[in-house]
Parts: structure tokens; sequence; C-alpha cells
């Protein structure tokens, strides 16, 4: 028999699959149906069919299914707008990304619910769509500065998916005036013009001032920058007395020595500490009850309500360089809820019996009530516990921040219950890491700026004992707070391992639902990018091997680069080889603190998944019914989205103020260390500051340069000079966009 030519089997296969319509085929029927019995000739079906899967001839599902490709000519879904111009169109039936060129956009913004039709694909190029019409405007709004003439005006904004300017007719101007700092939003993008139209819809200030500016970073991630009026009227009418009745529902530690331990210039006290020795029969080892004590904001923020629903809305609280967005208005957050000393308030405790191995032996979660007796700021504790040599070695080798001296006794008043609780915490701390948990201690960026938030000085905040003391508490009640849950949930379904994504089902039947903070495994191939890179800096990384293996590994690498040039670099590389912790009604555990079950409870004054918790915890210990998971998982996925917003947020209020600072130093030259690489030139961060800025690729030493992405440099192809990640190098400061929130450097002459 003559053996089938490459175009004789297209034109079999063409013919069967249009014979068959829709109707999927297995690749061994097809085999089978087209007498392809030889290893060339399945082999020369294999191409053949990746082929007509990249022209969209066919579809392939499940794998080695497949079925002719009969795409609905236009499709609903949401337009995503890129500032490279590569707009994607996700359809609403979860098929993969399409790109939409910008002559083919149709004037769909960022998120608008669109029409699109599949463009006829061309030889070698990824498939297209068109966008054909717009059914629904996101809310998206847009940040910038107006620019007003006589008979029209212009948002001029430093948006990068934005090729124009947004053009405002002046009745939609909303009394803005030349250089305010605006919000628009567009209404219609006319196919005819090159510019979209939009309305204003407030006013943020004049440019350059620092309120008007800070608001502007939170439009520009579509967060909140002021209270609706209502809800903070709902809070001024909340009843904030404690009746004996609702003292009588609860246990009664007032009586308790209890205490909060913030920074120094905190108003809402979210979470206290308590300490008493227990009896025990003589002989036997001393016994503690420390307890976990969290404002009850379930008491006074009923599910439903005005102060809720703002607050689902929010998540968050929101923390910029000088000032805090709160989720919930500031008479809950700063007074009726804040744990402030001797005043008596509801809590929601966790109380543990420990030994001093500070080994749990009971635990119990219930309502409570307490009376602080001090708050504590960290730096009071910090000096106490050194005085008595109590802090770790590195503590004493970083500089002392000033105590505060707040109000009441001195912290050696309670000395032997802090140096207590230091100790335990020091030994939950080991334990954490001997366990598998990743040692992230990174130092964070803060400002000294005067009463017109102009930024003075830069320092930096490291976390010393008596942060770490708290912190380990946090983390121990959230633990028991999630494995009274969730343990429930594995012994009812007789699992004895740790969760897997394998694990998830749709509604996991006979469970409770619960919110817990997850944390996934690290991406393989990131691992391996990771142990590529810190090898050029001598540092081994065994990125195989068990979880535990490589959490150790990972800790001892960060162990050897502090101090050194290269540990911030490493720091973040390291990070982002790290999933993003979230939050979700399906348990993974949490892979960076090495806990099977994790949540958050301890801050429901700033995080809305706390309060969820809360309320769940209080339902079933009341013999409630599980709550539904749809909604739960819907509120966890906004939570997560928000959380991100919100330290996104963060970060451009900290590159706001960093350039800020750097205007005032122009001309000034910095020892630094190249912070990134890119094809467009180097990311140099000043060491004394932290402040980053780049050196674009036309500044540097006259040559052609290539990028090598894998070995994070630039190279001269004719001097061979080369700029590579770590390298330290001198600057000189030449410009500070603050429009753009960008620094630019050149070479300083030594250089």
């Amino acid at each position: 028999m003559k053996r089938l030519t490459k175009r004789e089997l297209i034109e079999r296969m063409v013919e069967m699959f249009q014979t068959r319509g829709s109707e999927p085929i297995t690749l061994k029927d097809m085999y089978r149906q087209l007498h392809l019995d030889t290893h060339p000739l399945k082999m020369l079906c294999m191409d053949i069919l990746e082929d007509m899967l990249f022209d969209d001839f066919i579809v392939e599902k499940p794998r080695y299914v497949y079925a002719l490709n009969a795409p609905t000519q236009v499709m609903e879904g949401v337009f995503h707008r890129k500032a490279n111009g590569k707009n994607t169109f996700h359809p609403n039936d979860g098929g993969e990304p399409i790109l939409v060129a910008e002559r083919n956009s149709g004037g769909a913004m960022d998120g608008d619910v669109v029409k699109a039709s599949m463009m006829a694909r061309r030889r070698n190029h990824l498939r297209e769509a068109e966008v054909l019409e717009v059914v629904k405007r996101s809310d998206k709004t847009y940040v910038g500065t107006l620019q007003v003439n006589k008979n029209y005006a212009y948002l001029i904004t430093e948006d990068r998916t934005l090729a124009n300017d947004i053009f405002i007719p002046m009745r939609d101007l909303k009394k803005g005036k030349t250089g305010d700092k605006a919000v628009v939003k567009i209404t219609e993008w006319p196919r005819d013009q090159k510019n979209p139209v939009g309305k204003v819809m407030d006013i943020l200030g004049k440019t350059g001032e620092n309120d008007t500016e800070m608001h502007a970073i939170l439009a520009e991630y579509g967060l909140p920058y002021s209270y609706p009026k209502n809800v903070e009227e709902a809070a001024e009418m909340l009843d904030a007395t404690i009746t004996q009745q609702e003292i009588d529902r609860r246990e009664d530690l007032r009586d308790v020595t209890t205490f909060t331990i913030d920074p120094y210039d905190a108003k809402d006290f979210d979470d206290a500490l308590s300490v008493r020795q227990l009896e025990t029969a003589p002989g036997k080892e001393p016994l503690y009850e420390v307890g976990v004590h969290i404002a009850d904001v379930s008491h006074y923020v009923k599910e439903g309500s005005a102060i809720d629903k703002e607050a689902v809305k929010r998540a968050t609280s929101v923390y910029l360089v000088d000032r805090t967005i709160p989720m919930l208005p500031e008479r809950l957050c700063n007074f009726i809820c804040s744990l402030r000393p001797d005043e008596e308030k509801l809590t929601f405790s966790v109380l543990f019996k420990m030994n001093e191995k500070a080994e749990v032996k009971d635990v119990r979660i219930l309502h409570s009530v307490i009376k602080s007796n001090r708050r504590f700021a960290y730096e009071e504790v910090q000096e106490m516990l050194e005085k008595h040599g109590e802090a770790s070695a590195e503590d004493y080798q970083r500089p002392s921040a000033p105590n505060p001296g707040l109000p009441g006794a001195p912290a050696e008043h309670y000395a032997t219950e802090l140096i207590l609780l230091n100790r335990m915490a020091k030994q939950l701390r080991a334990r954490r890491f001997e366990n598998g948990a990743v040692d992230f201690d990174r130092e964070e960026v803060r400002f000294e700026i005067d009463d017109k938030g102009k930024p003075l000085s830069v320092y930096f905040k490291c976390a010393k004992d008596a942060n770490k003391l708290v912190e380990e508490f946090m983390l121990l009640a959230n633990r028991a707070v999630a494995e009274s849950i969730g343990k429930a949930i594995n012994a009812a379904a007789g699992k004895t391992k740790r969760r897997t994504k394998k694990d998830e089902g749709p509604n996991m039947k006979g469970t409770k639902t619960f919110v817990y903070r997850i944390h996934d495994l690290p991406d393989q191939q990131k691992l391996m990018n990771l142990s590529d890179f810190v090898l050029k800096f001598g540092h081994k990384l065994n990125a195989t091997g068990n979880m535990k293996e490589v959490s150790r590994g990972i800790n001892k690498m960060l162990a050897e680069c502090r101090g050194k040039k290269e540990q911030n670099l490493v720091e973040m590389v390291t990070l982002r080889a790290m999933m993003k912790a979230r939050y979700s009604t399906q348990n993974i555990g949490h892979y960076g603190l090495a806990f099977e079950y994790y949540t958050h409870f301890t801050s429901p004054i700033r995080r809305y998944p706390d309060l969820m918790v809360h309320r769940l915890l209080t339902r079933y210990a009341l013999g409630g019914r599980s709550a539904l998971r749809e909604k739960y998982e819907e509120l966890c996925e906004h939570s997560s989205d928000m959380e991100q917003l919100a330290a996104q947020a963060e970060r451009s209020s900290i590159k706001y103020k960093q350039v800020e600072y750097m205007r005032e130093h122009m001309g000034e030259e910095y020892d630094g260390i190249i912070s990134g690489v890119t094809e467009n030139g180097i990311f140099v961060e000043i060491e004394e500051n932290k402040c980053e800025g780049m050196v674009h690729l036309h500044d540097l030493p006259h040559d052609y340069y290539e990028f090598d992405e894998k070995n994070y440099c630039l190279w001269g192809r004719r001097f061979h000079l080369r700029f590579s990640l770590g390298d330290k190098i001198r600057v000189k400061v030449a410009s500070a966009n603050l429009e753009r929130k960008l620094l630019g450097f050149t070479l300083a002459e030594a250089e």
C-alpha cells in the first residue's frame, strides 16, 4: 500500500472533522478511522493536529480528545487595556485571553464588558479579536491634572494604559481649574475621535499639596479617601454601654494582668495580652494562662448594617506614609472597640494553658470582658528587655529607638510578665522555623515628616524582640482558632495528612465553612531560577526535596546574606519566588509559616476576614449550621484583591515620598546597588536611604548594550562593560518626577 503524503493526510483529517461536526473524537479512534497503523504515520498525524490547533481549526478538550472548532461569531467578555498596546479580551466562558490590537479596540476601556468577534488568523501570528460593541462601561476612574482652556478642558494623566488625554466638556468640569488634581470617569470614546470623553467626579485639590497627592494615590487604586456621612452617623448612634447582663454572658477577665503593645502613635488597639500563673499540685511543673484578647467588633458591627456594608466594600484599612484610612468609622476603631487602658472592653479571647517551655497544654476560645492595665509602646518593652539582658544578641547590635515614655506605671513594673512572655515567644519562634517556616525579616522604610507632610529624613524600622513577642502570640492564636474548626473537619472526614488542592471539593459536604489564610507551595521553576540567581553571589540553595528541607535551605541562604551587599536583592528575588498568601474557604495550609491550619482572627478592626472569622466562631459555638460556602468564598476573593490594592497604594505613597525627599538632593552623588536590570536601563537603590531610581540606557557609557535576561545584566558589545544585578555603583541624582513617582540617575564621573 502506498504511504500517505502529508497533504493527503491533511485532506482526510479535514474531511473527517467536517463530517463529525462538533462531535469529539479521541486520538486512538482517529488512528483507527484513518487506518494509521505505523509509528511514522501516527507522528505525522500529531504534527498536523498541532498545526490545526494553532490555526484554531480544531479544539482539544480534554487532552487527546479533538473536535471541529465552531466558535460563536460574537462573544461577550471583559476587555483589559495594556500600556504596551497589547490589549486582551477575556471571554465569559473562561476561554484563554485573546489579543486585541489598539486599532481593533473600538474605544473600549479597561474593565469594560464588550462584544467581540474572532478575526481571521494570520500565519505565524497569535489569534486576535475585534471589539464590536461596548456593552457596559466599567466603573474605573482616572486621576490626573486638569488643563482648562477657554472652551474645553483635558485631564492629563500618567496612566500608561491611555495613549491620549481625556477630553472634558465644560459642563462636566465641576468647577475644576488648571492645576487641580481630579478624578474623572470616561463616559464615551467616539470611534472617529482619538481622545476619550469624560466627566469630573471629584476635585482633590491643588497638584503638589500633600493631602491632594495622598488622596490621588488612593483614588488611583480605586480606594476610598473619605468616609460616607451616613456610616459615620450610624457609628455615632451605637450604644457603647457594657451592661451587667452582657458581662454575665462572658468570661470575666478584668482582674487579670493585661496590657497592649503597639507603635507609640497607634490609636486602634485591637489586641491585648494577659498572663497569670495557675495553681498546680506540689512538685508539678508551673503552668501559666496566657491570654490573647481581641476586640469584639462583631458585637457592635452587625452583618448587613450600613457600617458592615462599608466595611465589606473596603475590606481592609490602608496605611499610607502619613495616615491610616480605616476600615471602620473612627468612633469604632479608635474608641468603642479600641482596647484602651483602664477601660472595660468586650473581647474575643484565646486562652492558652502553657508551661515555661511554651508547650500548649490546653486551649479555650471564648467571649470575654477585659480591662487593660497599661498601654505599652514597642520601644518601652524593648528597652526593659535589653536592660534585663533578655533581648536577642542582634538587637544589641542595632540602634535603639527613643523611649516615648507613655503614661502609666513603668515597664519595670511588669518585667516578670513581659520577660516570661518573651522567653515563651522565642521558643515558639524557634520551633516554627524548625518545622519549616520561612524567615523573612526585612527592614521597613519610614519617613520623618513635618506638619505639612514634607519628608525631612528617611529611616528604617526592623522588628526587634518586643515586636516578635506580640507577633508569636498572634500567630499562635490565629493557628489555634483555625485548628479549632479545621481539625474537626479533617477528623470528621477521616483525614490525617496536610490538605492539598486535590482535597478541594465543590462544597465539601458535611464540613463547616470557614475562612482560612492560605499560602501555596512555591512554584518549582521559580525556585530553580532563585537557586541559579543566588549562585552568582556565592550562595547555594537546593530547590529540590520536601517542603521542610527547601524551607530550611531558604532560611540558611537568607541568613548567609544578612549584612552583605546582596541582602536586599536576594530577599526581594526570594519573595518573588513565593506565592502570595490569600484568603479562602478551602484550606491548603500556610507554607511560609509551616502551619497546617491558619486564619486571621487577631485584627478585626482593620481586616474584614477577621470579622468574618469572629462571626463564624460565634455561629458554630451556638450550634448553628454551616454558613454558605459560596458567599464566604466570594468575600475571601474580594478581601484578597483589596489587600493587594492596599499594599500597592502603600508602596506608591512610599515611592512618592522618596521622590519628594530626593528632589531636595538634586546633583548629589550616592553609593548604590543595581537592584534591577531591563532592556531600557538599570535600576539603582541608594544604600543609605533605599530610594530607587533608573539610569537609562542612553545615559550609560557609549556603547551598544545587550540585555542578558538569564544573567540579569547589560553588557556592552564594543567595550565589554557589564552592569549586573547586585553590582555596587555610584550615581548622581539627575531628575525627580513627582507625577510619575520616578527618580532619574546618571553614573557619577568616577564610574
